[in-house]
């Protein structure tokens, strides 16, 4: 089943709702406005570079500068956990495979893949 990840406000997340809507592809919608726990972000992140997971345009990801100097994995899963708006969205997620942000073209190879 395929989880698509969003902040209700995003319009982004918006798009990526809309894309799937007009595939005809079902999904699960996964609220990030309520968080994810500790243990969820851990899962979802694998072994993938955490980084990635930040929402760059979030004030959270400047005022900590995890661009330039990023914290420890352990520590940036709290700091994901503590603020649901500096996770990067929307994710779409079919298994181990993730698409971060809105790309059709990815979209589309996830969800004929």
């Amino acid at each position: 089943m395929l989880k698509l990840y969003t902040y209700p406000t995003c319009t982004t997340s918006k798009k990526a709702r809309n894309f799937l809507h007009e595939k005809g592809v079902q999904f699960q919608e996964v609220d990030l406005k309520h968080g994810l726990t500790e243990n969820e972000l851990d899962k979802l992140i694998g072994k993938r570079d955490y980084r990635d997971f930040f929402n760059p345009r979030n004030p959270v990801y400047r005022e900590k500068k995890i661009k330039t100097s990023p914290p420890p994995r352990e520590e940036a899963i709290r700091i994901l956990a503590a603020e649901p708006r500096a996770i990067r969205r929307p994710m779409l997620a079919k298994g181990r495979k993730i698409v971060l942000g809105f790309d059709p073209k990815a979209y589309e190879e996830l969800i004929g893949g």
